[in-house]
């Protein structure tokens, strides 16, 4: 059976002068301005849990909590010891190298800070955030594939978009990056988006939030079964991935948050 043969996409999307617009970081850009018009509407439903300029304010903590919590998670997570050696590449994020995991920890804080500061329900503002964050996971996924990374494990000869990747060997691979950003991206959105369209669960403060933690947990140790484990790391305990092993804690915090969540007062 005939055999795809990744495109050769050139992984910078833009050069103008000095500049240059990578298509990871345009990922990045364009699901930060539409999880934040996203987020505005959200948070304006009711029960509403901020302000418009509130939203536009955390825009900027968002971004850092991101970048930050992604590059230190990669890491912490993946290859510290790599990074202690050699300490100045941990600043070398055009090198590639994030980790959702640690994005979310970074989040995490951020939320917690910024709505400490400004007296907002943390769990109201994580749960309208939670409807936004797939947007995030599908199109960096996209820009996975773009860059021809993260590729899969090897295919089965029957699979009609089994591929070759350039990096991967001659061995044709599953396309797993558009596994995942189907199925963390838009699958979890629209079964996100949906969830959030109900009144009784957005007024149950942390629902929505733990809902996102399980379906994203779910959706990243599926997809884990068809990507290829990162080389430095192989196989761990019980032949999971580092991937899947990092999912548990979100399962397990997100089964907490739905089951601890109590309705708030709707208004009449």
């Amino acid at each position: 059976m005939p055999v795809l043969i990744f495109p050769s996409f050139d992984p910078v999307l833009l050069h103008v002068g000095p500049l240059v617009i990578r298509w990871y970081a345009l990922a990045y850009i364009v699901s930060l301005v539409l999880g934040w018009r996203l987020m505005r509407r959200l948070a304006q439903l009711s029960p509403v849990v901020a302000t418009p300029l509130q939203v536009d304010d955390f825009l900027t903590w968002a971004t850092l909590g991101v970048v930050l919590g992604g590059r230190l998670g990669y890491v912490l997570f993946y290859q510290p010891f790599h990074y202690f050696s050699d300490p100045g590449a941990v600043v070398a994020v055009w090198q590639g190298g994030m980790s959702f995991h640690g994005g979310a920890l970074g989040v995490t804080i951020a939320i917690l800070w910024y709505t400490w500061r400004h007296r907002i329900p943390v769990l109201g503002f994580a749960d309208r955030i939670a409807v936004c964050a797939p947007i995030g996971l599908g199109l960096g996924r996209i820009a996975n594939f773009i860059n021809g990374e993260l590729w899969g494990r090897p295919a089965p000869a029957w699979l009609p978009w089994a591929m070759i990747f350039p990096n991967g060997g001659p061995i044709p691979r599953h396309p797993s990056q558009i596994y995942q950003a189907l199925l963390e991206g838009l699958v979890l959105f629209a079964v996100m988006y949906a969830l959030s369209r109900r009144p009784a669960l957005r007024a149950r403060f942390g629902w929505l939030t733990g809902a996102f933690l399980v379906g994203y947990g779910i959706a990243r140790i599926i997809g884990e079964f068809f990507r290829e484990p990162d080389a430095f790391l192989g196989f761990l305990a019980f032949g999971a991935t580092m991937g899947q092993l990092l999912s548990i804690p979100m399962l397990v915090a997100g089964a907490w948050l739905i089951w601890r969540s109590r309705p708030q007062e709707l208004p009449a």
